[in-house]
């Protein structure tokens, strides 16, 4: 039997190994030559199935081990001898032959185990990708979550991870997951989280009772150690229940990362919470354009265009109007910086100085970072 609470092994697998062992040992003995890849490749069969019984690698060469000391007193070419050389030789044949019988067992042995990781982690991927899709009827999906520690019916939350452009290819995406995962796993156990590569991006679903695990994410995407390249910036969703929860999550992280990268954030963890003032604005995509229209418009009259001033009144509202900052943000001089506030006022008609009319401004301007104004037309 196994120990822990592996499963135990297959009915006839220990004596099929003995004796392929034995038969083999026996044919060696006799003639002194090597395996026959025939052979070899039985014993890897076996040791395939002995990996599929349950049996741990350490048993499999304890078995073969066994069988092959009792084997050797039952040798002909043992019991025969007429000497130390007829001894030594025939000892000489049955070492290599068990040298490469246990090789064989294990290279068998540790194909079943890699096939079933990959089968494992097919089916981690497929789960994920249905329950990030919602495709599956949401039963279905409950009951596939056990498999991977999940209870659907309790509070998640999403942790994405976007690479940048060069580097969100398919092998650094997986170094990456693998890098982070066994961190992850070395800290907290399972614990219910998955995580995968998705789309050029990292993927972490982790119970809301656990945050720690997604804030360690964050940590381990922005900053992995030595030979792993860093993400660029890392959203992470609100807390919802159910299948449908972990998706609304996901969804949320998504469209965080798609905001800060339109809106140029500087910022390199987010949380949807903090952004969503922005899905607001651009509920109504039509009346956001007409205020961008009707407020900014007007900045098109001005040498060089919509964009300096744009930028101004951008900057502007990111130093809270502390004029020498915003000054030496854009590249300018304060004078210059004046000269381009009166223009704006001149132009659009309004004041950023009233807080009412600031606000306006302000809107107007994030409402065409969204909707790439000026670049983009209306």
């Amino acid at each position: 039997m196994t120990a822990g609470n592996e499963p135990g092994p297959g009915p006839g697998i220990p004596t099929e190994l003995a004796t392929a062992c034995t038969d083999l040992l026996a044919q060696v003995a006799r003639t002194g030559r090597l395996p026959r890849r025939a052979e070899l490749e039985h014993l890897r069969t076996l040791g395939e199935h002995c990996a599929e019984a349950g049996y741990g690698l350490r048993e499999v060469v304890a078995h073969g081990l066994a069988a092959t000391r009792r084997a050797w007193h039952t040798l002909p070419d043992v019991t025969a001898a007429s000497g130390v050389g007829d001894l030594r030789r025939t000892g000489d044949a049955v070492l290599a032959a068990t040298e490469a019988a246990l090789a064989a067992l294990g290279e068998g042995h540790e194909r079943a185990q890699r096939m079933a990781v990959r089968q494992e982690e097919s089916a981690r991927r497929e789960f994920i990708d249905d329950l990030l899709h919602g495709r599956t009827d949401l039963g279905a999906l409950a009951e596939r979550a056990d498999r991977f520690g999940l209870r659907l019916a309790s509070a998640y939350a999403v942790a994405v991870a976007a690479v940048d452009g060069p580097a969100a290819d398919a092998h650094h995406v997986h170094h990456l997951v693998s890098r982070v995962e066994r961190e992850l796993v070395g800290r907290f156990g399972e614990r219910g989280v998955l995580l995968t590569g998705k789309d050029g991006r990292l993927v972490c679903i982790a119970p809301d009772s656990e945050r720690v695990v997604l804030e360690a994410f964050t940590e381990l995407a922005l900053r992995p150690g030595t030979g792993y390249r860093p993400v660029r910036r890392v959203a992470t969703g609100r807390r919802h229940s159910g299948a449908s929860g972990v998706l609304r999550s996901y969804e949320e992280a998504l469209g965080a990362l798609d905001y800060a990268e339109r809106l140029a954030l500087p910022a390199r963890q987010l949380k949807a919470e903090e952004l969503l003032v922005f899905p607001v604005l651009m509920r109504d995509r039509a009346a956001m354009a007409d205020l961008v229209r009707t407020v900014l418009g007007p900045l098109t009259e001005a040498r060089g265009g919509a964009r300096p001033l744009l930028d101004t009144i951008v900057v502007q509202s990111e130093t809270a109007y502390v004029n020498a900052e915003a000054a030496r943000r854009l590249g300018l001089s304060v004078r210059t910086l004046g000269y381009r506030l009166e223009r704006i006022k001149a132009l659009t008609g309004y004041d950023p100085s009233d807080a009412l009319q600031r606000f306006t401004l302000e809107t107007a301007a994030m409402g065409a970072r969204l909707l790439n104004w000026p670049e983009q037309p209306l």
